[in-house]
């Protein structure tokens, strides 16, 4: 048991002027109080109350244990009463992590909708193409494209993702039709550095089975925006985020290729620390932007 429970106890027998009235109070035995009281005075080395078969009364130590040990206890409980308030309600900061892709693309749109939303939360959205640490350095809430890890953190999927290859139709038409993703290494590609595969583009066999294949070009640039201007401008073949080449190739400046070959094992997804009291803030924010998404990005 811990020195809390036992420190209550004692507290409870004082304020009861007894045992008996203790135990009615708070629903204990008396003998269960009598046993926490006695184990807080073997822990502390003294006695605090002295008994007998009628009455009780305190000690001198006692008396100084009483007084300190209820306003620790009362700064105890106002704590937990201001936690559980903070934790309950949708005021304060709320500190987000993304992609600068995501914040950049239409997609971010998400975000400033949650803050008009709700105008009584401070919103921080630190746009960063790293995986940041969460916990350590004070995330409340991160969004990620990725392919779902084991991790001790808790994702919710937000919408499906995967890249396209695309090109403009000025370059097929001087290149050729692209039937296999083994020939882009015989054209010219832009490089998005922030790609996790870079200069090696994933794709799938239609059997399933995974394969790579190194491409260059003569544009890198460490943004799938400027990658899809390059590629508007018939400079090459760009690998970017799907979330971004949709209205381009809608608008017919830019040709989807290789469809069949393209992997579709990642996901936007909200990723937080803890699913055990989660703020209300946080919950709020990660059920809006799966509501978001299914609103707003159906095919």
């Amino acid at each position: 048991m811990d020195t809390l429970t036992r420190i209550r106890a004692f507290i409870d027998v004082v304020d009861a002027e007894g045992f008996s009235a203790a135990a009615r109070r708070v629903g204990r035995s008396k003998a269960l109080l009598s046993k926490y009281v006695r184990e807080l005075e073997d822990e502390l080395g003294a006695l605090l109350l002295n008994r007998t078969t009628r009455q009780f009364s305190l000690t001198e130590a006692g008396h100084t244990y009483y007084r300190t040990a209820s306003e620790i206890l009362k700064e105890i409980d106002n704590l937990a009463d201001l936690v559980r308030a903070s934790n309950s309600d949708l005021k304060g900061r709320l500190r987000i992590s993304a992609p600068r892709t995501f914040v950049d693309a239409e997609i971010g749109q998400s975000l400033i909708d949650f803050g008009k939303a709700h105008p009584e939360l401070s919103l921080e959205i630190v746009s960063d193409d790293r995986f940041v640490d969460l916990v350590e350095e004070g995330f409340d809430v991160a969004v990620r494209i990725t392919r779902l890890e084991d991790s001790t953190l808790i994702a919710r999927k937000l919408d499906d993702f995967q890249v396209q290859i695309c090109a403009s139709p000025e370059f097929l038409a001087k290149s050729g039709p692209i039937h296999h993703p083994s020939e882009l290494s015989r054209h010219a590609c832009i490089i998005d550095t922030n790609g996790r595969s870079y200069s090696n583009w994933r794709f799938v066999e239609k059997d399933g089975t995974g394969f790579s294949v190194p491409v260059g070009g003569p544009i890198e640039v460490n943004s799938p925006l400027a990658a899809v201007r390059a590629a508007e401008s018939s400079i090459g073949i760009s690998s970017v985020p799907d979330f971004i080449a949709r209205p381009k190739i809608a608008a017919g400046t830019l040709v989807s290729l290789l469809e069949e070959y393209l992997p579709k094992d990642r996901g936007i997804y909200a990723i937080y620390p803890h699913r055990r009291y989660l703020p209300t803030k946080v919950r709020t924010l990660v059920d809006f932007l799966h509501a978001w998404f299914r609103k707003n990005t159906e095919n």
